[in-house]
């Protein structure tokens, strides 16, 4: 490539600030000023230092690049317009419009280079770190002394939202710990949020609290190429550490009148602003969506070299795969995520002792571990309570990226994140575990999983009141009808060891979005599936478990999920009348079945209904209808052995009669 003289870099930096500023004045809504303050920065980024190629936007090795301040996306969409990704100036025109592929913050699998989802602050910054793991790991299960498949870097652009966001904390602290040298932060420090110069809310030394998570810390002018330029070329020689530069920048740099100020943060500069921004940038103001001839040739010049590079990792990756299929054949496995054929056999056998479902989960997971090399995952810091450990397989440290078993600490916030980085990444299927009352930390980041479609896996156990003397403030209970809230969110409550298998199997198959496995801390007795229906109707939402006399109009419906099954079956098996008992163990898996089956399992004729779950009551009205009844938990639990708990709040045998008794009478 040609060399790029300082007079062009400020070109090109200056083409995408004007084109940033059309964006949003075109919209009449955004944030120019981000994309305007960094556009310095990017340029040099994009043109010397990060490896991606817009035309073939999912090359395996390619770096990963991360707008962790996702409002300044119209900076990522001039870029990727610029550097031959089928993002073309129409869709620049159509910025935050309906339809559009360019909307106001950046989205996962709606345009080729947008890496992951970002725009809730700090999900970014903590999604690059799962990146640059799950770099790390391929890297060392694929590379050999002869081929190295594996070897690209994490570029993460963020700004003082970032910073301050706590989940930076957790994500970084981690990869300090990991020691993640491919890993490089680029801290857009204009030092302006939307209420104002940011001294006013944080004064404490970025550069120390990174040092003293065991990063590097290098810094320059934002707005000078070549001091940008060291300071890029410096981060790329840590061999230990990952790497925060801070660019220090001018926010909505090039408008006369709005620079440096919070007006340009999160709104349009004005049309009249706009034209001044070209006046002073040499730009015409007459014209919007202008790219310089030289601006196109340069980065043509960069996109040629780009796929050069990415065809000769092709032709390297072709000849090693053809010399070893065994290779060959584990990287399709690895990301393709191909589960076993005989992965229902490879199930753990039951010996009919009551067991719970986290002690089920866990012999699940190590019971299918070997055959499935890219599951990995762990915990935030409660991997004893929650099962997750993987038996046999080494921690992923910083020394070691061959294990399996993730170490996340107390960090639920940045566990989900990471989780999410590595997903996207691709080449590993992950799962995260914490109690279920935590996931009010994950919940922002599993909508995020959710609105992305990624498939990973939250162990969500110690799921009611049942957690016992902890106490209430680590006993779920409106989480439930929350996490079943979220779109694209597959929720599953299973009811014993049995159901747990098919649960995981429905994760493990589940390629469009997140599954919550919530389970129970104590022991569940396990259905004879000799005697009641197989565990894979779990795959349908909710199964007729048991009816004295299925040829007969039942007399009522006792609903539930969970540990409740067996309280609702034994209730009924007690009682003389013909009622049916259903499992309940996930309503987004039964409301997509066909309108049939779902009659066939809650017949409208059938108004006599009882919803039994150690949870918030919301929400049931849709199952029970007005003339139902629930056993829920309209108010926080208490601290008390669980079987005492159990009396308290009536989740007995003997209660449920006594509700069924009155209810009928």
């Amino acid at each position: 490539m040609s060399k790029i003289s300082s007079e062009e870099m400020r070109l090109v930096a200056n083409t995408i600030r004007c084109l940033a500023a059309d964006e949003v004045q075109a919209a009449n809504s955004g944030h120019p000023g981000v994309a305007m303050g960094l556009a310095d920065v990017a340029s040099v980024l994009w043109l010397k230092y990060l490896n991606v190629c817009g035309a073939d936007a999912r090359w395996a090795n390619r770096d990963r690049f991360v707008l962790s301040g996702g409002h300044g996306s119209s900076l990522l969409y001039a870029l990727l317009h610029l550097s031959g990704y089928p993002t073309t100036m129409d869709d620049l025109k159509a910025f935050r419009q309906l339809g559009s592929k360019t909307p106001g913050h950046p989205e996962y699998g709606m345009v080729e280079g947008v890496e992951t989802t970002t725009g809730p602050l700090g999900q970014g910054l903590a999604n690059a770190v799962g990146m640059a793991i799950a770099e790390k790991m391929l890297a060392v299960r694929f590379n050999t002394s002869e081929t190295t498949l594996v070897d690209h870097r994490t570029w993460v652009t963020c700004g003082d939202g970032d910073i301050e966001e706590g989940i930076s904390h957790e994500a970084c602290s981690l990869a300090g710990a990991l020691g993640l040298n491919k890993l490089i932060a680029i801290y857009d420090s204009n030092r302006i949020s939307i209420e104002g110069d940011v001294n006013i809310t944080m004064i404490d030394d970025t550069k120390k609290r990174f040092e003293s998570y065991g990063w590097k810390v290098l810094s320059c002018d934002g707005h000078d190429a070549e001091d940008i330029e060291k300071a890029l070329k410096k981060a790329t020689k840590s061999t230990d550490k990952p790497v925060l530069v801070i660019a220090h920048t001018i926010i909505g740099w090039g408008s006369p009148n709005k620079a440096n100020t919070a007006s340009c943060h999160g709104a349009p500069l004005g049309a009249d602003e706009v034209r001044l921004v070209k006046q002073a940038l040499g730009f015409n103001p007459d014209e919007s969506f202008v790219v310089p001839e030289r601006v196109r040739e340069i980065f043509n010049e960069r996109n040629a070299k780009m796929k050069r590079l990415a065809n000769k990792w092709k032709r390297m990756a072709k000849a090693t795969f053809a010399a070893d299929p065994a290779v060959a054949a584990a990287w399709k496995n690895y990301h393709n995520t191909t589960l076993p054929e005989n992965l229902e056999a490879l199930m753990p056998q039951w010996d009919g002792k009551p067991v719970s479902t986290r002690v089920a989960s866990g012999k699940i997971l190590n019971a299918i571990a070997a055959e499935t090399p890219w599951l990995v995952g762990g915990s935030a810091d409660l991997a004893p309570s929650n099962m997750t450990y993987l038996n046999g397989y080494s921690d992923i440290s910083a020394t070691d990226f061959s294990g399996r078993n993730f170490r996340f600490g107390v960090r639920e916030t940045g566990m989900a994140a990471i989780m999410n980085g590595v997903a996207v990444h691709g080449g590993f299927r992950i799962f995260g575990g914490t109690f279920f009352v935590f996931c009010d930390y994950c919940r922002p980041v599993i909508r995020v999983a959710a609105l992305m479609g990624v498939p990973v896996v939250y162990v969500l156990t110690h799921d009611s009141f049942y957690v016992g003397e902890d106490g209430p403030t680590h006993e779920p209970v409106e989480q439930l009808p929350a996490m079943r809230a979220m779109p694209n969110l597959c929720v599953l409550r299973p009811a014993d060891a049995t159901e747990t298998a098919a649960a995981w199997e429905i994760a493990l198959r589940r390629k469009n979005g997140p599954t919550a496995l919530l389970l129970s801390r104590q022991n569940l007795p396990i259905l004879d599936r000799s005697v009641y229906p197989a565990a894979n109707n779990v795959a349908r939402g909710a199964y007729v478990l048991w009816q004295r006399d299925p040829a007969k109009k039942p007399d009522a419906i006792l609903i539930a999920s969970g540990s409740e099954v067996p309280l609702a079956l034994e209730a009924a098996q007690a009682d003389e009348r013909n009622l049916r008992v259903v499992s309940m163990p996930s309503w987004d898996l039964f409301e997509a079945q066909s309108a049939v089956y779902r009659f066939n399992v809650l017949p409208a004729s059938v108004t006599k209904r009882i919803a039994i779950e150690a949870a918030s009551p919301f929400g049931w009205e849709r199952y029970i209808g007005t003339e139902g009844i629930t056993l829920t938990m309209n108010h926080f639990g208490a601290s008390g052995p669980a079987n005492k708990l159990a009396e308290h709040f009536g989740f007995t045998v003997e209660n449920v009669t006594k509700l069924i008794n009155d209810y009928l009478a």
